[in-house]
């Protein structure tokens, strides 16, 4: 028996003892683990836990019997029968539209149709700021509902080169100069920023352009793989 904390409520952990894990090992297999619980005094939750502590589950006998409150096609168990639909009854969802029915709790939540979304709890005016998740000061440009919400958020890098030289060239985004990043309002200038083609970006977020060490070693990689190949090759070919 372990001790308890001081000022502690609940009962001391009781340990099993040796018999109580020889009928558990006898027992569980093939009875409702919460009648088993009842017996031995202890939780559902510890004799399951036990159990699978010793590898036990229950047998397959017992899974295809009621006893296991499965669901058992073509049967009548009396469980699932006192709360089955019967022949002539109304559903109380019929004619229904939603699922929350009529419940004052459910329907006084909900969105009305018409409502504003200026109504919303969680709702910002256009203009207002924000940091995404990718660090980007963003500023809120519309409430257009056929817009997905992160789609009424643009990057305060891009209004302020579109305001100086129109929109954005397709296959183009706008971006910080080197060193020039900053989620500042103040600090986000024409001057540190610049249009680039999306292939230009992506050479440069490439792993082997930030680090000149690691394209050597990538160019190393290729020319051994590509020796390793043509010698299994070779070898392949002797062979047949």
């Amino acid at each position: 028996m372990t001790k308890r904390k001081p000022g502690s409520t609940t009962p001391p952990r009781l340990f099993w003892a040796p018999e109580e894990v020889e009928r558990l090992k006898r027992d569980y297999p093939d009875r409702r683990t919460a009648e088993l619980a009842a017996e031995l005094g202890y939780s559902e939750s510890r004799v399951w836990a036990k159990a699978s502590a010793l590898g036990l589950k229950k047998s397959a006998a017992f899974m295809e019997s009621e006893k296991s409150g499965r669901i058992q096609r073509g049967r009548q168990d009396p469980r699932m029968v006192a709360t089955q639909i019967k022949p002539g009854d109304t559903p109380w969802n019929k004619g229904v539209k939603g699922i929350c029915g009529t419940h004052p709790n459910c329907r006084r939540t909900q969105f009305k149709k018409g409502d504003p979304v200026q109504d919303r709890h969680n709702y910002v005016p256009i203009g207002s700021l924000r940091i995404s998740k990718d660090g980007y000061l963003e500023r809120k440009v519309t409430d257009d509902p056929n817009l997905f919400p992160s789609r009424r958020w643009v990057g305060v890098h891009r209004l302020v080169w579109e305001a100086a030289n129109g929109p954005v060239p397709s296959g183009h985004v706008v971006c910080f100069l080197p060193g020039r990043r900053s989620a500042e309002l103040e600090k986000i200038t024409l001057d540190a920023l610049e249009l680039v083609s999306r292939a230009e970006l992506a050479r440069r977020n490439h792993p082997r352009s930030r680090n000149p060490e690691l394209a050597k070693l990538v160019q190393l990689k290729g020319a051994i793989t590509r020796q390793v190949n043509r010698i299994a090759r070779e070898a392949q070919e002797q062979e047949s």
